[in-house]
């Protein structure tokens, strides 16, 4: 890990009806740092994932991507400078196999024509770099099983494979976890935790405190759309003001 950041943001505001969703955020994400956002609903977590990946644009303040300004460039766009996301709710195609659906992930960054009723061939580059991203979350075994019949856990795999088909520098995952049944998210953990030891940077809205503390290297806190606090997670689980903050409030 470096100390350049290779992702920041600049008071960052986005107000809706004159309500502050997201506050004046300032915030530096180092070359492969594992950042956990943690913070109870409301708290603009989601939101602020909407901003950096272009969902949204923001009020005031910038985003920044190895020191260019993406606040005004589109979703594609961020995606082709390196940048990928999951969201809460399931992206895949349930009718296609596993293999497929990373399949028309590597297609997009290949730039070769995309097709969803062509059938794969063995030999070509966006096969092998399907077969390459499923190998690395360990869903291999389940090429040829249609998306829409894996586990919860499973899929939330196979959306990882899909994000690393396209090669990002940063990886957005909001919730991984939500709804993965509890014997599942071991085997998910690792699969991050891969992820982020191979070099990648790794932002993670999480609301799981064990899986969170577990991975990440820094922790920031959410709280009425302001950063409350960001540091490693032994400091801010000690820190007086997100003591306070929480009381009452599950992280």
């Amino acid at each position: 890990m470096t100390d350049r950041p290779v992702l920041a943001v600049e008071h960052l505001t986005f107000t809706i009806g004159g309500a502050h969703i997201i506050d004046d955020v300032t915030l530096e994400v180092p070359q492969g740092e594992m950042l956990g956002v943690i913070g109870p609903n409301g708290a603009g977590k989601t939101t602020l994932f909407n901003l950096i990946s272009g969902v949204v644009r923001p009020t005031s303040g910038r985003i920044l991507m190895e020191g260019k300004d993406v606040s005004a460039t589109a979703i594609h766009t961020r995606a082709r400078a390196g940048l990928g996301r999951t969201f809460q709710t399931s992206s895949l195609f349930p009718a296609l196999t596993a293999l497929e659906n990373v399949r028309l992930a590597a297609q997009v960054r290949l730039g070769a024509p995309i097709s969803i009723v062509r059938f794969p061939r063995a030999t070509d580059d966006a096969t092998r770099a399907a077969r390459a991203g499923l190998d690395e979350v360990g869903l291999s075994h389940h090429a040829e099983t249609e998306a829409g019949v894996l586990s919860h856990g499973d899929k939330r795999k196979l959306e990882i494979a899909m994000l690393l088909a396209t090669d990002p520098r940063v990886i957005l995952l909001d919730e991984p976890m939500a709804g993965v049944a509890s014997g599942d998210v071991a085997g998910l953990s690792e699969v991050i935790h891969h992820v982020h030891t191979s070099g990648r940077t790794v932002l993670m809205v999480e609301h799981h405190m064990d899986v969170v503390l577990g991975l990440v290297d820094r922790v920031a806190v959410m709280h009425h759309g302001q950063l409350l606090a960001c540091d490693t997670p032994a400091a801010v689980m000690a820190d007086a003001a997100v003591q306070s903050a929480y009381l009452g409030e599950p992280l």
